[in-house]
Parts: C-alpha cells; sequence; structure tokens
C-alpha cells in the first residue's frame, strides 16, 4: 500500500513539473509570436513613414531642381539684358559721336564761310524767284575793293585787263572765296555801266555763287549781292 501511494505521488508531482513546463513554453510561445508580431508591424510601419519620405524627398528635389533652374535662367537673363544694355550704350556712344562730329563740321564749315567772307555779317533776304537759286543774301559789312583806275570809269569784261582783275576781287569777296582758288565760269554786264555779274565756284565744287557787284567812284568795285545757287547754270 505505501508502495502505490508513493508512486502515484511521484506521478502527480510530475504531472504538474510538467503541467508547469507546458505553460511555460506556451507562455513563451506567446510571448515569441508576440514580439514577431510587433517587429514586423514596427518594420512595415517604418518603410511606411520611410517611402513618403523618400517620395517627399524626391519631389522636394524636383521642386528645389527648378528654382535652381530659374536662377540658372535668371542669370542667363541678367548675362543677355547686360550684354544688350551694353551694346545700346556703345550704339548712343557711338551716334553721339557722329553726330557731335557733323555738328563739329558744319561749324568748321560756317566758319570757314564767315572768314572767307571776311567776316562781314551775312543777311538773307528775298530772292528774285529764281527757281536755281537756293538762298539769297547781301551784307553791310562789304565794302569797295579798291582801283587803281582813275578819271571816268569804263567796264572791261576783257580777261586779264585792270577792270577785269578788279571785278574778281569784288566778286571773290562777295562770294566769301579766296581769288587766287576762285573759278570764273561766266562775267556778264548787269544791266548798267556801273554793275556786273559774275557766276563762280571755288575749283570744281559744285557749289556755285551768282555775285553781283557795283562801281563805286574812286573807290572799286563793291559786292552788293550773292545768290548761292542749286546747280551752276553756267557749266
Amino acid at each position: 500500500m505505501g508502495s502505490r501511494f508513493n508512486q502515484r505521488d511521484q506521478k502527480r508531482k510530475v504531472n504538474k513539473i510538467y503541467n508547469i513546463a507546458i505553460t511555460i513554453v506556451s507562455i513563451l510561445i506567446v510571448i515569441v509570436a508576440v514580439t514577431i508580431f510587433l517587429s514586423d508591424d514596427g518594420t512595415e510601419t517604418k518603410k511606411a513613414t520611410t517611402e513618403p519620405k523618400q517620395i517627399a524627398d524626391t519631389d522636394s528635389g524636383k521642386v528645389a531642381d527648378k528654382p535652381a533652374g530659374k536662377e540658372e535662367e535668371t542669370d542667363s537673363e541678367k548675362e543677355d539684358a547686360v550684354g544688350d544694355s551694353e551694346a545700346k550704350e556703345e550704339d548712343a556712344v557711338k551716334e553721339d559721336s557722329k553726330a557731335t562730329e557733323e555738328d563739329a563740321e558744319e561749324k568748321a564749315e560756317d566758319g570757314a564761310d564767315s572768314e572767307k567772307a571776311g567776316d562781314a555779317e551775312l543777311v538773307e533776304v528775298e530772292g528774285s524767284g529764281d527757281g536755281n537759286v537756293a538762298q539769297t543774301y547781301t551784307s553791310e559789312g562789304w565794302k569797295p575793293v579798291g582801283t587803281e583806275q582813275s578819271g571816268d570809269h569804263t567796264t572791261s569784261f576783257e580777261k586779264g585787263s585792270v577792270d577785269w582783275n578788279e571785278m574778281s576781287k569784288a566778286i571773290a569777296s562777295g562770294a566769301g572765296i579766296d581769288e587766287g582758288s576762285m573759278k570764273i565760269w561766266w562775267l556778264q554786264n548787269g544791266g548798267s555801266s556801273s554793275t556786273a555779274i559774275g557766276t563762280v565756284s571755288e575749283g570744281d565744287n559744285p557749289k556755285t555763287y551768282r555775285v553781283y557787284i557795283e562801281w563805286v567812284d574812286e573807290s572799286g568795285w563793291k559786292p552788293v549781292k550773292v545768290e548761292e545757287l542749286k546747280t551752276n547754270d553756267k557749266r
């Protein structure tokens, strides 16, 4: 009897140990399963969190790239604008320089004409109505050129005569041309014995003048009116 009781008691202990071991193993299995599940869920959550970030980063990169591109375009546009501005400034300087040179040339020509006319102040007057006349002018500063002749004056259109030479001098004075370079195309009577008209130019210069002169007793020939012609009608 005693032996059987002991065997039963040992079996109970063994069964109890088994039950405890099974319980512990079950608990461990549950813990491991929960741990694995939580670990997998965390990984997927992390992936889900990371992927949007990467997408966001990619999109952000694209967005960030666009301003960079715009900035490059802006820099290029600025360079083009600077280049255009510099080109315009150079053109403006060239135009101003050209205009200044033209003004200087015109002033030089006007000054030369004034010097040739003996600094006489010219006054533009109404013309005769001749269509070939560009402008007509006179001057109170014109004076007789002097004469070597004495006694009664007789106009002479003989080239090389004293009267011819003095008429030439008066015509040059009125036209503002150096007598040495003046070319007489025509010299004629002005409608009376004391007047004459000469058509002249400075050498072959196309600018031609018709000069009216009159005789002043004991003082010589004096220019009284000058017409600047459009074309040389005596060539």
